[in-house]
């Protein structure tokens, strides 16, 4: 496998990890006004994923992956709703720890991040063409 070929093959693994990424996000967004059923239940709990290097044998290439998706520990928002079902005896309900404005700064960093892999692979593709090209004349 050429160089060229191999750089498609980093920036496709950097592609999927931002499309997991994308993912989990999108569920962070999606239960950021969700609340617990009862007084003695939890909301939702923010998830955060962390990226690792895996070294692919096969093609003696350093990819990246999903190293694993896990809750983040932060402590959950309160608001005030005394006639909210899970309100506990002072009036307060637990809220998610999702902040929906860094949840959208990471989604841009997360679709950077895939346009410039994309970038790539659209790169690498066109040096092959034309090296093609260049070989055929």
């Amino acid at each position: 496998m050429d160089d060229l070929q191999k750089s498609t093959v980093v920036a496709v693994s950097g592609m999927k990890a931002q499309a997991e990424r994308l993912r989990v996000i999108s569920e962070n967004l999606a239960n950021v006004d969700s609340t617990a059923q009862t007084p003695d239940g939890l909301p939702y709990r923010r998830k955060i994923l962390n990226f690792k290097n895996e070294l692919d044998r096969t093609n003696g290439l350093h990819t990246v992956t999903v190293n694993k998706v896990r809750t983040d520990p932060s402590d959950f928002n309160k608001k005030y709703d005394p006639n909210h079902p899970a309100a506990d005896r002072d009036g307060y309900v637990l809220t998610p720890n999702v902040n929906s404005l860094v949840e959208m700064m990471d989604m841009r960093e997360a679709q950077r991040s895939y346009e410039a892999n994309m970038n790539v692979i659209s790169t690498s593709r066109s040096m092959l063409s034309q090296t093609v090209q260049l070989l055929r004349q």
